[in-house]
């Protein structure tokens, strides 16, 4: 596949039963159905001219960044869910529920999509941030003085939860086919970046893992935790909470810039290695995908290149209809 000199670093994530891509002018999300047709929905990215600014301002932009991928991309997970939901009701249900959700107005329509996306992410970072140091306390409180040996026993305990976390979800259905499908989203990517043309049978020989996946982000900002916290000394459980939530924006903008740092020197012998604590969590985070999902990211991917190419050159005033693609001509 030829592309520029400088290539756009294209990223993505799985939804349910599907594969959301985000390009330089649209985000696409591609789903199965249960009938195995392919719907689309494509949104346009509209950002601000100051946001595009703050976008390219080191550590701010890791901030930025975060919060405005889960207010967009909210929107695509609650479009897969709903999409699934649909599938699973009989006529008569399904008729019913519209009927439902016509008549009321629920906590999400009020809030808006994107902000219950934005205040899902910061309350489940705060969870996961200060969980572990009331188990940590709780714990070994009274068996040491130094801070900084607190602080590592806490990063250990942030990762035997996390990975617990993870291990338990994958044994539910959905959840195994979701993380079969962020495999398949890395694997199209990792072709794209090769030149090659994205057919299912290239896609499969890539690895499943990926430098820039939202995984490694995760390790990252336990591991670089750790030493960021142990900066700035604490006496006391007060103390040490509020360091942790005064810092959380801190851990988060140079997770950023060091995972956008692995991913540059992932061609570099011996540097590569400073990206593999992220790579071995998404041993857990990614599955091998199935053809079937590899089609569904293929067909996001080149919608998204396809829309890509006709936004570059044009405004958009009308949000674009939700698309379907015919799997048996492709």
């Amino acid at each position: 596949m030829p592309q520029e000199s400088k290539p756009v670093s294209y990223g993505g994530q799985a939804v349910i039963e599907g594969v959301m891509f985000g390009g330089k002018h649209v985000n696409v999300t591609a789903v199965r159905r249960k009938n195995q047709e392919i719907t689309f929905l494509e949104v346009p990215r509209q950002d601000k001219s100051w946001l595009q600014k703050i976008r390219k301002i080191p550590f701010i932009r890791g901030i930025v960044g975060i919060i405005d991928s889960s207010a967009k991309g909210s929107k695509h997970l609650t479009y897969s869910a709903d999409a699934y939901a649909d599938d699973e009701l009989e006529p008569e249900e399904r008729a019913k529920q519209k009927e439902k959700e016509e008549s009321s107005m629920s906590l999400t329509m009020m809030l808006g999509v994107a902000a219950v996306g934005v205040i899902s992410f910061i309350v489940s970072k705060l969870i996961f941030t200060l969980v572990p140091v009331f188990v940590e306390s709780f714990l070994f409180g009274k068996m040491f003085e130094n801070y900084i040996v607190h602080n590592l026993i806490e990063g250990v305990i942030k990762i035997a939860l996390l990975l617990v976390y993870l291990w338990a979800i994958t044994l539910t259905p959905v959840v195994k086919r979701l993380f079969q499908y962020h495999g398949a989203e890395h694997k199209v990517i990792s072709t794209y970046e090769a030149g090659e043309e994205l057919t299912v049978a290239n896609v499969q020989k890539h690895t499943r893992l990926h430098y820039r996946c939202g995984s490694s982000f995760m390790m990252l900002t336990i591991i670089l935790g750790v030493v960021i916290y142990s900066i700035v000394p604490w006496d006391n459980m007060l103390e040490r909470v509020l360091q942790r939530v005064i810092l959380l924006p801190v851990v988060i903008a140079v997770s950023f810039e060091f995972l956008k740092l692995t991913n540059s020197l992932r061609e570099v012998p011996v540097l590569r290695y400073l990206g593999y604590p992220g790579l071995w969590l998404q041993l857990l985070t990614t599955k091998e995908p199935l053809d079937a999902h590899v089609e569904v990211s293929i067909a996001s991917f080149n919608r998204m290149l396809e829309l890509d190419a006709k936004l570059g050159n044009a405004e958009v005033s009308e949000p674009l209809r939700n698309g379907v693609l015919d799997t048996v001509k492709g």
